[in-house]
């Protein structure tokens, strides 16, 4: 049976491990591509444009805005981050299920522009372990871990808005429940383009063989 790509969205807040099961899933499996986001912020150390993000100036990210560029864009933590509807129609096209790690406000715009896709919201396994992560990043003073602390608080009462919640308690356990999501969802019934003719074609061949 076949069935059109689709975008899964992993979305988290700072320090959850999205990208990191992001980058294991595309280790994994071929039919997956990275879709990689727009942002304003500066690189972290060994990120690379184009591969990690697309970094970009104020003054550019500003004006593919106002030209409709993105499917979602939001500001996070005092910059801009943002998805290209081309990025995403590349992957697509190409017959790869973008994968997108984004923040919880983008995702919930994305949706809107792309019904089809999936909703994944990761949880660290507790609080203790995501402060560690945000203290361990070494790239973050207090000011900015406390700051990244108060946007999860934010993010964790969108979480109704997803279908499904998967715990980083693990990394090998995330991904392998991320690729169960994945899936099942290709096998949902309303993604199915030929179910319709399929299942003619069966009622038909049986109809025939007991005549």
């Amino acid at each position: 049976m076949t069935t059109p790509a689709f975008p899964v969205i992993l979305a988290a807040p700072s320090g959850t491990g999205k990208t990191t099961i992001a980058r294991r899933l595309l280790e994994r499996r071929p039919d997956l591509g990275f879709s990689v986001t727009c942002t304003t912020r500066a690189p972290r150390p060994a990120e690379q444009h184009g591969i990690d993000y697309f970094f970009l100036a104020g003054a550019e990210f500003e004006s593919r805005v106002a030209q409709g560029e993105f499917a979602e864009h939001a500001l996070v933590h005092g910059k801009r981050y943002g998805t290209l509807r081309s990025e995403i129609a590349r992957l697509m096209a190409s017959g790869k299920n973008p994968i997108m790690t984004i923040d919880v406000q983008g995702a919930v715009q994305f949706v809107q522009a792309f019904p089809e896709a999936v909703l994944i919201f990761l949880l660290p396994p507790s609080a203790v372990e995501l402060l560690a992560r945000l203290s361990g990043r070494g790239s973050e003073d207090r000011a900015t871990v406390t700051r990244r602390v108060d946007s999860a608080l934010t993010e964790l009462t969108t979480i109704d808005q997803f279908e499904y919640v998967v715990v980083n308690d693990e990394l090998e356990h995330a991904v392998a429940q991320v690729l169960s999501i994945i899936d099942a969802e290709a096998l949902r019934r309303t993604r199915l383009t030929d179910l319709r003719d399929r299942v003619t074609a069966l009622a038909n061949e049986l109809r025939d063989a007991i005549r």
